[in-house]
């Protein structure tokens, strides 16, 4: 292996690092919302913030600070201070776990550098990296922040789903930046027609992900326990109930589960349909050995969704249970989805 092939790797090995840290923080912001743990730090401290309370003083002095929140006053005004630490220890790190990943990428940055691994062309593309990465930063406190006044008990659903989908950006971006260090050219797959029915499956992906986000910032899953009808309707009444009637597309919690498994139906017949197409298509090792995950990870998806709902009606507040299980394999399978399509819209290209 030549210099420029290895230094090529390293920095590959050193984003598929970023985009494995970033699929655990995109599950622990899951986790966090599940467990309601979002508000319980109310402050950004990016050095201070490092470090926990160390004593019952400081513990304190942050439970105090939770006790101004509306979601205290109006949702968990009979929290102890053993509650408190339980719903802060998720936030807390939740947001170590990003500051973890910053520095992987800093100090690794700045090793390439001295290094000089990096060849010019790929300068442009981590300063964009790093660009992504603070604005889900501040995003993500924006979030936060949108569930600290007036009578919010949790932050704002458009907000959250916001920050799932620029969280999703960056991580596609870690992957297709990596993937153009790895994959040799004769390893791609030249056929127009698999690329575009590919791109309309991402399209359809990305719009099904952000309703997801958006019925998971609603807690909307018991609006709607049933499969596979809706509260036992196939189109249910009042999709369109809200007014001004825009506001239904965000704010209505049927209208969002009747999007969301739309989708996924949706969804679920084009890749099962591309995934015959993918069958006869003959192309290089790499695209035989991975052209079948996406009609696997697809069927899982849905099976883990469909389980979603119907044991959301055993949420019971504060404790982690079936549904909070089925959540979070849910919200990793999709994860793992959406790199599979970037994975093949990367290795099938156009005609030439």
């Amino acid at each position: 292996m030549n210099a420029e092939a290895r230094s090529s790797k390293l920095v590959a090995t050193w984003l598929l690092i970023g985009v494995g840290m970033t699929v655990i923080q995109i599950a622990l912001g899951g986790i966090t919302r599940l467990t309601g743990s979002g508000l319980s730090i109310t402050q950004w401290d990016v050095i201070t913030g490092s470090l926990p309370p160390l004593n019952e003083q400081q513990w304190m002095a942050e439970f105090d600070k939770y006790r101004q929140t509306p979601q205290y006053h109006l949702l968990n005004f009979e929290f102890t201070l053993r509650d408190f630490k339980f719903i802060f220890f998720w936030e807390w790190f939740h947001r170590l776990w990003a500051r973890t990943l910053g520095l992987v990428f800093a100090f690794g940055f700045v090793w390439f550098l001295v290094k000089k691994h990096f060849k010019k062309e790929m300068i442009r593309p981590l300063l964009i990296l790093f660009l992504l990465g603070a604005l889900q930063g501040a995003i993500g406190w924006i979030m936060v922040a949108s569930g600290l006044t007036g009578d919010a008990i949790y932050v704002k659903p458009t907000k959250l789903a916001l920050h799932f989908i620029f969280a999703l950006g960056l991580l596609c971006y870690c992957f297709w930046f990596a993937l153009q260090l790895l994959v040799k050219k004769e390893q791609v797959v030249r056929n127009t027609s698999l690329r575009k029915w590919n791109i309309a499956i991402l399209c359809v992906l990305v719009i099904q992900l952000l309703y997801g986000a958006l019925k998971a910032g609603h807690k909307a899953a018991t609006a709607a326990p049933t499969w596979p009808t809706i509260n036992g309707d196939w189109v249910p009444d009042k999709l369109m109930a809200d007014q001004p009637w825009s506001l239904n597309f965000i704010d209505n919690k049927i209208l969002i589960h009747f999007i969301h498994r739309g989708l996924a139906y949706i969804l679920f017949v084009l890749i099962g349909i591309w995934s015959v197409k993918l069958f006869r298509t003959k192309g290089s090792m790499l695209f035989e050995k991975t052209k079948w995950l996406p009609l696997i990870i697809v069927i899982a998806q849905a099976l883990l969704g469909i389980i979603t709902v119907l044991t959301s009606t055993g949420i019971v507040p504060g404790h982690w249970g079936t549904f909070e299980w089925m959540a979070q394999l849910h919200q990793l399978t999709g994860m793992l989805l959406l790199l599979l399509i970037v994975w093949t819209l990367f290795i099938i290209r156009r005609n030439t």
